[in-house]
């Protein structure tokens, strides 16, 4: 991805997205998107395209909503995510808005063939244990667990299995709110960024042996 060197995100950047939460417009966008373009979308791209060669393909996401079904009619986002993706698609994940920075990774949106394969793999006596340390030793490291989940229990699954919590994951990710040390608006952010990312490595390698790419789309766009 190309892009110039990261030096770290710009404050105006926080400004801007509390103005967007408040001003969420077109004629608004249009008339503050040069400071877009300059103050957030060059720097996390640059961000990612500098992190992309020990992570994976790098993807900055589009700053506008399609409300063609949602109920929000809201035209733009109220934040800036860029990812970088491993061969079999787990995902590295960076967020800036508001309050600051926000980092995590995981499987964001699981095809149904994907979900199938973790859904055995956590049944696993062996792939389910193990997940279950990785999200253990995260959350003691601070890390959220997240991720959609059924309300019930999956069909065929019972009600009394031990990774039952688990197995109501339709998708499943770590992340972490940093906010808005002073790090993050100078060059220090990149290796600290880079640093976060590598604690998660062993949730993303789970998520590549035992999920791996969807076979049917890609619907992390």
């Amino acid at each position: 991805m190309g892009a110039g060197s990261f030096e770290g995100f710009s404050r105006r950047a926080l400004d801007f997205y509390a103005e967007v939460e408040r001003e969420n417009s077109r004629e608004w966008w249009l008339a503050h998107k040069p400071l877009y373009e300059a103050d957030v979308r060059a720097p996390i791209t640059a961000l990612v395209g500098a992190l992309e060669p020990d992570f994976g393909v790098a993807h900055v996401f589009r700053p506008n909503r399609d409300v063609r079904v949602a109920a929000d009619k809201a035209p733009y986002k109220t934040h800036q995510g860029a990812y970088c993706a491993t061969a079999d698609k787990a995902y590295y994940y960076v967020q800036i808005d508001a309050d600051g920075l926000l980092v995590g990774a995981g499987g964001y949106r699981f095809a149904a063939d994907q979900l199938g394969r973790y859904r055995t793999a956590v049944s696993d006596d062996l792939a389910g244990p193990d997940l279950e340390r990785i999200l253990s030793a995260s959350r003691a490291d601070g890390l959220e667990v997240g991720g959609e989940q059924l309300k019930s229990r999956p069909r065929g699954v019972a009600a009394d299995h031990p990774r039952l919590e688990l197995l109501r994951h339709k998708s499943i990710h770590l992340s972490r709110g940093i906010g808005d040390p002073d790090w993050v608006f100078g060059p220090e952010a990149l290796p600290r960024i880079r640093a976060e990312w590598e604690r998660l490595r062993a949730f993303t390698g789970w998520l590549d042996q035992h999920v791996g790419a969807t076979e049917i789309d890609d619907r992390f766009s």
